[in-house]
C-alpha cells in the first residue's frame, strides 16, 4: 500500500467555520472522507494539519524519509514562508511529486495573496476548485 500525504498549515484546522463564503462549510474530517473515498485501490491518506510552521517543515522531511507523494495547502505560509519553500523544495528535488493546493484562488484575493513562494517548485497546483482541488492533485500523484 502507498500512502500520499496531504499536508495543511494555518488556520485550515478552523474550516467550516472560519469564512465559509471563501472556504465552504466542510472541515478537515469531510475532506479526509472525501479523499479516502476517491483514493485509488492500494492508497492510503495520510491527512494532517497544524499551525505551525516547524511542524509542517518536518512533515516535508518525513514524505522525503518515508518516499512518500504530497498534497500541500500551506495556507498564509504560501506567501512568506522560505524555510518552508526549502523543505517543499527537498520533496520535488527527491523525485517525489509535490502538488501546492488551494481551496480559494489566491489570484482573485488580496494582493499579497498573489504571490507564492512554493509553487516555483511544487510539481503542479491547483487553486479556487475547494475541495477538488485536492481530490485532483490526489488523482495526478496517484496516476498509474
Amino acid at each position: 500500500m502507498s500512502t500520499v500525504l496531504v499536508l495543511n498549515g494555518p488556520n485550515l484546522g478552523r474550516l467550516g467555520s472560519r469564512e465559509p463564503d471563501v472556504y465552504g462549510s466542510a472541515n478537515l474530517d469531510d475532506l479526509r472522507a472525501l479523499l479516502v473515498a476517491f483514493a485509488r485501490d492500494g492508497v492510503s491518506i495520510d491527512l494532517r494539519q497544524t499551525d505551525d510552521e516547524a511542524e509542517l517543515i518536518h512533515w516535508l522531511y518525513e514524505a522525503v524519509d518515508e518516499r512518500m507523494p504530497v498534497i500541500l495547502n500551506p495556507a498564509a505560509f504560501t506567501h512568506y514562508s522560505y524555510a518552508l519553500r526549502d523543505a517543499a523544495a527537498l520533496v520535488t528535488k527527491a523525485g517525489l511529486p509535490l502538488i501546492e493546493v488551494h481551496i480559494s484562488n489566491p489570484h482573485a484575493r488580496e494582493t499579497f495573496r498573489h504571490t507564492s513562494v512554493v509553487s516555483a517548485i511544487a510539481t503542479g497546483v491547483i487553486a479556487g476548485l475547494g475541495f477538488d482541488s485536492y481530490r485532483l492533485a490526489l488523482d495526478f500523484v496517484t496516476a498509474p
